[in-house]
């Protein structure tokens, strides 16, 4: 039985709830493991088309959980290779861009910190209206360490993504979807419900096509535009030898709804 997380399996894919009420919802080891070992299931089945990450009305996520970490004056290479190496947590950030389905991140609450990285490591962010989001680091003499020094710029530009992580402003739902850092704002509550919605409409895609044009878009976002057409052309030929390449056409000329494999 998950210790940190609640996980529901429905037809065509699986939610994760981090539930860790006491700490708001910040994550640790514990909780990485957990995901992680979703994550892996979700794979490995060809029948689930995606995964919905989401929290609590209060809280989606706000952070990574400080207790666990321990800085002893002699153990300073050892937690460099622990980070590098071992430490769950970090995997767990870096396993989420790499994840062959699509991912949504449903957020009710506040996304902060840890939170707010993982929400934007996500494939995109689905929230309520008493969603907020921020990067409050600075203010504790830290800085972002789930990717948001890279994932916020690449979204907002350089200069917003300063100002945020330099200030640690709270951005709340309306103004998120204005910046386009969230799909859709919602009524509170419903996050989960729109999230579903759109991953019911990718799941009736062909799972090949939506897992190389995810592979697509991350690879070439930073090459030129050039290579990035080469990342999109050897996808393409791939995808043409496919058994679902041929039964999604075939299925235009007959007129009927394809029978996706897989394969």
């Amino acid at each position: 039985m998950a210790e940190d997380i609640r996980v529901e399996k429905h037809d065509g894919w699986v939610e994760v709830t981090i539930h860790r009420p006491d700490k708001l919802n910040a994550i640790r080891e514990q909780t990485a493991i957990e995901i992680l070992e979703v994550m892996t299931e979700v794979e490995a089945d060809r029948s689930l088309k995606g995964l919905i990450i989401t929290g609590s009305e209060k809280a989606f996520c706000t952070g990574v959980d400080t207790s666990e970490q321990k800085n002893e004056p002699d153990e300073a290479f050892e937690l460099w290779r622990r980070r590098k190496r071992s430490r769950k947590v970090n995997q767990f950030f870096r396993a989420l861009p790499e994840f062959t389905k699509p991912v949504i991140a449903a957020v009710e609450g506040f996304a902060l910190g840890g939170g707010f990285e993982i929400a934007l490591l996500c494939d995109f962010i689905v929230a309520s209206e008493s969603a907020q989001f921020g990067l409050p680091e600075a203010k504790l003499g830290l800085m972002p360490g789930g990717a948001g020094t890279q994932t916020l710029p690449r979204l907002l530009g350089k200069p917003l993504a300063k100002e945020l992580i330099w200030t640690g402003r709270r951005v709340k739902a309306a103004e998120a979807l204005q910046l386009r850092i969230a799909n859709h704002v919602v009524p509170a509550g419903k996050a989960v419900e729109k999230a579903r919605e759109i991953l019911k409409t990718i799941g009736e895609q062909g799972p090949l096509s939506v897992m190389f044009t995810k592979s697509a878009i991350e690879r070439g976002l930073d090459v030129s535009l050039s290579e990035g057409m080469s990342v999109e052309a050897d996808a393409f030929f791939a995808l043409s030898f496919s058994q679902d390449r041929n039964e999604g056409l075939s299925a235009f000329r007959e007129k009927r709804s394809p029978n996706f494999k897989g394969n």
